[in-house]
């Protein structure tokens, strides 16, 4: 007969493996099931395009990464996991040779925005500046049951919540609204969509505060450590094993699943309950392997480790609106990154790996690589003629790669309307099911899309709040 453990985790995506070593480091006896043959979720390296070219399939750069407290308090860092910062962690370049910049210096980036929006910039950002830390541990764990220690901060921040859109109205001229655009965007919604602006805000408070880094050897960094947390606390981890139903699961106290809540409802027998929850846009993604580095006509580009690639925030906000409005893209706002600038390593010698993605409408089936690489030709001129590879990925590919990713929704959910704020449906405990021993711990529940591990750190409190509470302790 099969012994009971403490808690079985379903998914081994950050969330699910941070939900599984929080859980072991306090005692609990955890086994993981992840129907990959590897670890990792949306914290992957493979050679996707030749021999020696290490690619991100899905995250690259973790500004929230390096920001997380689920992360800094199991020191990642003794598990090999190192943190690489470009000279730059963002350029946006423009058409003619020139770029904004959000650099670690908010002084280098007022400059680069130009006379008439430098003071607005730095107004914008001053309130939290020196800060981070507690803003980001209250934003990212944040809920009915977990009240922010520093609510007025917070606050403040909200106050800068509102659409993208308005809050560039601080703005004079198109620099400054072009890069703060990019950085909503992050969202995969419309400029005029709900807290677009926090999310413009929030990214551009981590590059000044903690840079936008990427892993020394690519994403799986991340994950292995985590599962070497894991292990190293007891935890057992199980690959190649897909889960349909519960009753496949060892006999525990309390499940928790890394997957979507339509995945969830559907092995744990909950019927309905997630049936309001909607999915967002997609993405259309192209891996490069390169004969050499990107020629950008902007050369702060050269030196940023993520590039944003939209003329200007009317362009960007097209984009946006058109993937969420289900409108094939003809000019698509382009985030990509360039590893290799910092990361010489995961590349041949001379050699780079180049990352790229716009928003498609979930669930597209077309090809965008062409309108990729002339966006990106816009503003590298010669690009194609450094092509040795590319390795492409729309919704289909990426929703068979990772069955999180419905219809290709790389964010497990809509960033839209009150589910912005409230996913995956209004609850005193987000993480907390129907089922009295069923959690849900993926992108899907606060504090969202990213990879910092932060749905599982705030899903392993409920569980063990749970478990101890069953016990009387």
């Amino acid at each position: 007969m099969t012994s009971m453990v403490d808690v079985v985790v379903v998914g081994a995506g950050p969330n699910g493996l941070t939900a599984a070593a929080e859980l072991a480091r306090r005692g609990f006896a955890v086994e993981v099931f992840e129907a990959a043959d590897t670890i990792g979720g949306g914290a992957r390296t493979e050679e996707l395009t030749l021999p020696g070219f290490r690619h991100d399939p899905c995250s690259a750069a973790h500004p929230f990464g390096v920001s997380s407290p689920a992360f800094r308090a199991m020191r990642l860092q003794d598990h090999g996991l190192e943190w690489l910062h470009a000279e730059l962690p963002m350029a946006h370049p423009f058409p003619d040779g020139t770029a904004a910049v959000l650099s670690r210096s908010v002084a280098e980036t007022a400059v680069s925005l130009g006379a008439r929006d430098a003071g607005a910039w730095r107004r914008m950002v001053a309130p939290f500046l020196g800060r981070w830390e507690r803003l980001s541990t209250d934003f990212l764990t944040v809920s009915a049951s977990t009240p922010p220690r520093d609510p007025v901060l917070l606050a403040r921040l909200g106050m800068l919540g509102l659409p993208a859109s308005v809050v560039m109205r601080r703005f004079a001229d198109e620099r400054a609204r072009a890069l703060f655009a990019g950085m909503a965007a992050h969202a995969s919604a419309p400029m005029s969509g709900f807290l677009t602006g926090a999310m413009g805000l929030a990214f551009a408070l981590a590059g000044h505060e903690v840079g936008w880094p990427v892993a020394r050897g690519g994403s799986q960094a991340i994950s292995d450590a985590l599962g070497a947390v894991v292990r190293r606390h007891g935890g057992t981890i199980h690959t190649g094993v897909e889960v349909r139903r519960l009753d496949e699961l060892p006999p525990a106290r309390a499940y928790v699943f890394d997957t979507s809540p339509t995945a969830l409802a559907r092995i744990a027998g909950l019927g309905n309950a997630y049936r309001r929850y909607r999915y967002g846009p997609s993405v259309f993604k192209v891996d490069y392997a390169l004969d050499g580095p990107v020629p950008w006509t902007a050369k702060d580009a050269r030196r940023a480790g993520t590039v944003h690639l939209g003329a200007s925030a009317g362009e960007i906000d097209a984009a946006e609106t058109a993937a969420a409005t289900g409108r094939d893209p003809s000019v698509p706002f382009l985030i990509t990154t360039q590893p290799t600038v910092i990361d010489p390593s995961r590349a041949p010698a001379g050699k780079h790996v180049f990352w790229a993605y716009c928003h498609v409408p979930n669930g597209w089936r077309g090809d965008a690589t062409e309108l990729v690489e002339r966006q990106i030709e816009r503003f590298a001129p010669g690009f194609r003629d450094l092509v040795l590879a590319r390795a492409t990925a729309g919704p289909p590919e990426l929703a068979a790669r990772n069955a999180n990713y419905v219809g290709g929704d790389t964010q497990c959910g809509a960033f839209s309307g009150l589910q912005s704020l409230l996913r995956p449906r209004l609850a005193r405990v987000p993480w907390a099911t129907p089922h009295p021993r069923v959690f849900l711990c993926s992108s899907a529940t606060p504090p969202g899309p990213g990879v910092h591990g932060m749905g599982g750190h705030n899903a392993a409190r409920a569980v063990w709040r749970a478990l101890l509470g069953s016990t009387g302790g």
